[in-house]
């Protein structure tokens, strides 16, 4: 059966990079807050991801955005999964999942060795997301984000 909406997944682009603060900042505000990484990378994103080598996606869902995710480059062969963000108006569509699986397949196809991501337990529907995915807990270096309490990550190769 055909979705009745279906979620178009679009690259980065120079008139959609406010939508990554925009989006971001709307759960961080309602889950945590905004730390200082998170300014400085979310207000210029084509220089502090795209240029260092990262990808930003964004969801569209009837003609809108609706929710972002990133991968940040680590390394030649690890990428962060990150600032992965879905509008409080668009829950509840699968966005996130097809987020999720975009930036993995997205990776599988560069080469991309490993994916990690970090999370905090609070969001549980999150977590679980993860795990189904195949992300595993992994230990939790101090210090990247005041809010992690979770690093995960999956082996791609």
């Amino acid at each position: 059966m055909k979705q009745p909406h279906p979620i178009e997944i679009i690259p980065f682009s120079d008139d959609l990079q406010d939508y990554i603060k925009i989006l971001n900042y709307e759960w961080l505000e309602k889950y945590f807050r905004i730390e200082e990484g998170d300014r400085v990378s979310l207000s210029d994103p084509k220089k502090e991801i795209i240029e260092k080598g990262g990808f930003i996606f964004y969801a569209k869902l009837n003609g809108e955005i609706v929710g972002t995710a990133s991968l940040l480059k680590k390394s030649g062969t690890v990428f962060e999964l990150g600032k992965m963000a879905v509008s409080g108006k668009a829950q509840g569509h699968g966005i996130g999942t097809v987020l999720l699986e975009h930036c993995i397949k997205y990776a599988e196809e560069l080469s991309i060795e490993k994916l990690v991501l970090y999370s905090n337990t609070r969001l549980q529907s999150a977590i679980h997301l993860y795990k189904k995915y195949g992300f595993q807990e992994i230990p939790l270096e101090p210090g990247l984000y005041e809010r992690a309490d979770i690093k995960m990550e999956k082996h791609l190769m």
